[in-house]
């Protein structure tokens, strides 16, 4: 079933065949450029892991026809599962609607059970965010969302989407709904909530249902956050339970040098999943090279929970270009 990538792609061809049709009115537009590499390399037994990567890039334009209508689309590329070749992917083609406190997206859109976790943490480039990293949920889906501000502290979301992520086709009838609140209660404290279910339409599955709470602080010199994640019956599967702290930190030492680490742990129910349960620890420093270029040196240190699993230890040079 092709329908999600037609759908996308001539969404995307409306975001840049606007483009074209409004060079003039250049105010409106803005171009979506950015590239994440690395050079990384292990240490003891892991030694041999080394190499330059260039992990992401992502291509796109978005365009306000006012203040109420706007329209994005973006092409992500990334590697493919055996990293032979670059494989592209649409991953937004989205049309967001703006009245008042309230906003609406449809189309392939970002989703919301970790969008505000993945900015606050802010160095997207270095590593995924806890629940991206270890397949929580997708990024973005073919759906619709709405997000309405009671007041300048306190806002509410909700979300309906296929629930199979922006790279695989609708192959059932499953939808996931997810429901969010976030709250501020004095400036540079964020608090939220989510809650979310993805229905298991086969014989034998189960809805698999996730649950997130954060609360994270920022200010002009540090930002501190802390998430906790719950994701029941993962893969459709009865009692197949997964749970993630993540703790993350960073220091801003002037205007073009920042400090950061981030505390990560995964474990599963039973532990069904012990071969990938683990514990990363990383580290690094961020320098800025002008306005679009990042470079991030880090250390990761990953300590697996299986019986007889060695850690492992690498270093990175993180780095991102972007307009």
């Amino acid at each position: 079933m092709k329908t999600k990538f037609i759908f996308a792609a001539l969404l995307a061809c409306t975001v840049f065949g606007t483009n074209a049709q409004n060079a003039q009115d250049e105010h409106n537009g803005k171009t979506i450029l950015q590239v994440f590499g690395n050079f990384h390399s292990g240490f003891g037994s892991q030694r041999d892991d080394r190499g330059f990567e260039l992990e992401r890039s992502y291509l796109g334009y978005e365009y306000s026809f006012g203040k109420s209508l706007s329209v994005k689309g973006v092409m992500d590329i990334g590697a493919s599962t055996d990293d032979y070749e670059r494989i592209a992917y649409i991953k937004n083609a989205q049309i967001s609607y703006k009245t008042g406190r309230l906003t609406l997206n449809g189309g392939l859109i970002s989703t919301t059970q970790f969008n505000m976790q993945e900015k606050f943490w802010g160095y997207r480039y270095v590593m995924k965010s806890f629940q991206d990293l270890y397949k929580f949920g997708s990024s973005a889906d073919l759906g619709l969302s709405a997000t309405y501000r009671f007041a300048d502290w306190i806002s509410a979301d909700a979300i309906i989407v296929n629930g199979e992520g922006y790279k695989m086709e609708q192959t059932d009838d499953g939808l996931l709904y997810g429901l969010g609140a976030t709250i501020n209660p004095f400036k540079g404290l964020t608090l939220r909530v989510y809650g979310g279910i993805n229905e298991g339409v086969e014989d034998g599955e189960e809805n698999t249902v996730n649950y997130a709470m954060f609360a994270g602080y920022r200010n002009n010199l540090f930002s501190i956050a802390a998430e906790y994640n719950i994701l029941q019956n993962a893969k459709f599967k009865d009692n197949h339970d997964q749970y993630g702290l993540s703790i993350y930190g960073s220091l801003k030492l002037d205007k073009n040098c920042e400090i950061y680490a981030r505390y990560d742990d995964l474990s599963s129910k039973d532990d069904w999943n012990e071969a990938k349960d683990e514990s990363a620890v990383m580290a690094g420093a961020q320098f800025k090279l002008g306005k679009n270029v990042k470079i991030a040196p880090n250390i990761r240190v990953i300590m697996p929970k299986a019986d007889g699993s060695d850690e492992k230890c690498m270093g990175y040079i993180s780095c991102y270009f972007g307009l």
